[in-house]
């Protein structure tokens, strides 16, 4: 069966593109919730899954935390439809033994219309997160502590075989018609022909777990390194869309502010000797759709120096008065998608995976790499080690379910220059070339926040003159 085809935005992935995909995702949880209170002898109180019942009482038990989480159904947007706690949690029940589906709803023409559901647990929490009381709730150590454990349960499920069960050309299955080309529009090409695929004729294509297809790998020579020897060159660390570039980015900032400006302290893990060292520099920002690939690349030859793993939130997010005038996708005052917004903010606060990167070109010199998780994404692994050489594309980790951004940092002596293709809200493929940088100087001009792609001057590569792509500063 083939369905209305959906239109790819900003939010894609994190929020269905379609309205009514999202309205009956949401309306379809609640109604389950519903009918296991009703049909259960212990209506409310009937029993939880194990782990929804521990990150329940975790919050139950403590009476800051249960007002917080009272208040959020107080605070939150008249366009939620989740209508207590009670069902919250039954809705939770559902969530963590399943995999994500393809869903499909009707317009209010009749028409059948249908999107892949990739963070179904972001979906019930997103209009909750963008309030006060979630804001001093989901910052909380024990709160994240619990819910880590409820996403590690899920995440557990997700590498079973079971959790396979929607891999297949069924109307709720990853590889319908219209989900198959969903994917192929991100990778910008057929899916058999970019990913490998255990056995590409099965059903599953030989994926033995939804874990096993979100973090599959690319074939060979599908994102070729374009001017591999040229050292001047700065290459996309993940399959992305561009989020944000800054340049002058301080040591601390008041990060709560409009705008969310970076606080290289607070990113770096409080390292008073890091945020020194990049402090001035630039912060280049883009996030993964759940149907992208997920796996980060070296996007520069180097040694690897340090990488890390830092605690944090999943789900906290800056609360804000919903999307701005000018946003492509939402009206203005929309309160869905506060996680988007609030990604500058969540390279300080989210769990998050750290590698810090010796460039061989001393122009670069010392560099960070940063993973975010967001939201449902528990688990970033880091597969590289200190004193590794890495050379443009080899593997450094992965993102496990969910979705994600990242973060490449530069310190200020660093003069690099975007190409003009790097604009916000542009999809950008992993290895491809986003940045070169120059000898002498120091970073950037113009102020803490530059605007990409203005059709600004072009620069050639340096490597060879023959070669050149549109740059801008």
């Amino acid at each position: 069966m083939s369905y209305q085809k959906t239109t790819l935005s900003r939010y894609g992935g994190w929020l269905p593109s379609s309205r009514h995909v999202h309205k009956h995702f949401v309306h379809k949880h609640v109604e389950r919730a519903h009918h296991k209170i009703k049909t259960h002898p212990d209506g409310c109180n009937a029993p939880h899954h194990p782990a929804v019942a521990k990150f329940e009482k975790t919050i139950e038990s403590d009476p800051e935390m249960k007002r917080l989480f009272d208040e959020i159904f107080l605070q939150v947007s008249k366009e939620n439809k989740i209508p207590n706690p009670e069902a919250f949690f039954h809705m939770l029940d559902h969530i963590i033994v399943e995999p994500p589906k393809f869903h499909i709803a009707l317009t209010d023409s009749g028409e059948v219309i249908g999107e892949p559901i990739g963070v179904p647990m972001y979906l019930i929490f997103d209009l909750l997160c963008n309030t006060c009381a979630a804001y001093h709730l989901f910052t909380k150590p024990a709160f994240n502590h619990a819910l880590k454990d409820l996403l590690n349960t899920w995440g557990h499920y997700l590498s079973t075989p079971d959790s396979a069960k929607t891999l297949n050309e069924d109307d709720e299955g990853w590889f319908s018609g219209t989900s198959l080309q969903t994917l192929e529009d991100f990778a910008g090409g057929s899916f058999k022909t970019t990913y490998y695929c255990p056995n590409p004729d099965a059903v599953d294509k030989g994926y033995k777990s939804w874990d096993e297809f979100f973090t599959r790998k690319l074939l060979p020579g599908v994102r070729p390194i374009l001017a591999p020897h040229d050292q001047t060159l700065i290459h996309s660390a993940c399959e992305s869309t561009v989020y944000r570039i800054s340049r002058k980015v301080k040591a601390h900032d008041q990060f709560w502010l409009k705008g969310s400006p970076y606080s290289l302290y607070d990113m770096l893990n409080k390292d008073k000797k890091m945020a020194k060292e990049f402090e001035g520099g630039t912060v280049y920002q883009a996030f993964l759709s759940p149907q992208d690939y997920h796996r980060w690349h070296a996007p520069v030859d180097g040694v690897i120096k340090k990488a890390f793993r830092v605690e944090g939130s999943y789900y906290a997010v800056l609360p804000d008065a919903g999307a701005e005038v000018g946003d492509p996708d939402l009206r203005p005052g929309d309160p869905h998608g506060a996680i988007i917004r609030s990604q500058a903010w969540m390279t300080m606060h989210s769990a998050r995976s750290l590698i810090f990167i010796q460039a061989d070109n001393a122009e670069i010199g010392l560099m960070c790499f940063i993973g975010v998780g967001m939201a449902e994404v528990s688990s970033g692994e880091i597969t590289v080690k200190e004193g590794q050489r890495v050379k443009v594309g080899d593997e450094m980790g992965m993102f496990h379910f969910g979705g994600s951004s990242h973060a490449l940092v530069f310190r200020p002596q660093v003069e690099i220059t975007f190409a003009d293709h790097v604009v916000v809200d542009q999809h950008l493929q992993v290895n491809s070339v986003i940045a070169q940088v120059h000898g002498g100087g120091k970073s950037g001009s113009g102020g803490p926040e530059v605007p990409v792609g203005r059709g600004l001057p072009t620069v050639a590569f340096s490597a060879s003159g023959a070669l050149g792509i549109p740059m801008n500063y």
